[in-house]
């Protein structure tokens, strides 16, 4: 039994591009399909689900469980090429004022909520670990690795493995990836 949804049914959800060769588990939660981008070569796993503005570069991998909320009115979620979520991984665009100045939850009304958003961009080559949580406005630099239970609170340098509560770089990650990169696309070129 396959678990992937046919090239017809993904046509079938509206999503506002899709690109080729996309697997996307039958099992998946998405909602506003009209505000999310898939590019070409991306798989996204059971039970993962995605909400609101999205966009997912090429050879993008999203892990069972994950849950990407996008939201709507300009914050939004990017993952660019090659990136990918380990199992678990939790991204917001937007979130509840925890201060205790504000109501919080969705039933309340906007005016006594305080809605704190920001655009998240995960950069190409960038890994995120399992049951990791990504706060919103936050930019993950090219080629970062982020550790599995990891809380990013704000914006992560290029090229480090990072990780904590919050998150903070403690040394630097490899570039051999870069090299790897290129020889799949010259591969993939003379295909």
């Amino acid at each position: 039994m396959n678990s992937f949804l046919s090239k017809e049914e993904l046509d079938k959800i509206g999503f506002k591009s899709l690109g080729e060769n996309v697997l996307l588990s039958k099992w998946v939660g998405i909602y506003s399909p009209e505000l999310i981008s898939i590019g070409n070569n991306v798989r996204i796993d059971d039970f993962a689900m995605l909400s609101g503005d999205i966009t997912l570069g090429n050879n993008v991998h999203v892990s069972s469980y994950c849950a990407l909320f996008g939201g709507k009115g300009g914050a939004g979620i990017v993952m660019k090429n090659y990136s990918g979520l380990a199992s678990r991984v939790t991204i917001y665009s937007s979130s509840d004022d925890y201060s205790g100045e504000f109501m919080t939850n969705p039933t309340i009304p906007s005016n006594f909520r305080n809605e704190i958003k920001g655009r998240v961009v995960i950069q190409e080559n960038v890994i995120v670990g399992a049951a990791s949580v990504i706060l919103p406005g936050v930019e993950i630099g090219e080629g970062t690795a982020v550790g599995a239970m990891s809380m990013v609170t704000k914006g992560l340098p290029e090229w480090k493995i990072c990780r904590g509560i919050p998150a903070r770089a403690f040394k630097a990650r490899s570039k051999k990836l870069k090299e790897l990169e290129l020889q799949l696309l010259e591969l993939n070129n003379n295909s």
